[in-house]
């Protein structure tokens, strides 16, 4: 149930963000998240059970990114319940999502989020990265928590589009990861690592903002 107390950290928590988001985005943000928390108790969609948790952990967390998004298609890959790429999806109606999970369980929860949150700017697709075709490469392909650096890139560099960028959200600056990254991809240009700031959310988050050779 969303309270008024949670409506109430949530405004707080964007504004601490430096977001602006109208009151039909909020509004349908938290309707969001109420679903999850719903849904979350019989399917086990994420290890948080707490709806309050789930505010600063999930949608806050997801919201951390949308400063940096680009681009016109935007593929989400391992979105699980849909993290981060129906927060973004609603603050952002004018982009195209495409959410990609080989979870059956949580592919359903992102179809019925779709129909009952009115989402007409979301694919949802339940598949592997390796044996994932798209007709069109994307701008941007998003990840959060999904894998390393490494096993991101090589899962999705044919995906991208040439000049588009992988965008991978992290906990602790991954230096380990970059360098190994960089090994096997030195064309890649690292154009940032950059701290996210999330409200009332521990330990440190950072993005990662890798950008495709244009030819």
């Amino acid at each position: 149930m969303v309270t008024d107390a949670l409506a109430g950290d949530f405004a707080r928590g964007i504004e601490k963000m430096g977001l602006s988001l109208d009151g039909a985005a909020q509004q349908k943000l938290l309707e969001y998240l109420r679903l999850l928390a719903k849904w979350n108790r019989a399917y086990n969609l994420t290890a948080v059970r707490n709806i309050e948790d789930m505010l600063p952990r999930h949608l806050l967390d997801s919201l951390s990114v949308s400063p940096y998004l680009v681009g016109d298609r935007v593929l989400d890959v391992g979105t699980g319940p849909g993290l981060p790429g129906i927060p973004l999806s609603i603050t952002y109606p004018e982009r195209q999502f495409t959410l990609l999970d080989s979870n059956g369980k949580k592919t359903r929860f992102l179809h019925q989020a779709v129909v009952e949150l009115k989402l007409t700017n979301i694919r949802v697709c339940q598949s592997r990265i390796e044996a994932f075709v798209d007709a069109e490469p994307f701008d941007a392909i998003l990840s959060r928590a999904f894998s390393t650096l490494l096993d991101m890139v090589k899962g999705c560099y044919e995906l991208c589009a040439a000049g588009g960028y992988f965008l991978a959200m992290k906990g602790v600056y991954p230096q380990q990861e970059l360098e190994e990254l960089l090994q096997h991809y030195p064309q890649l240009e690292v154009e940032s690592v950059l701290p996210l700031n999330v409200p009332e959310s521990e330990g440190e988050r950072h993005l990662v903002v890798l950008r495709k050779p244009s030819a």
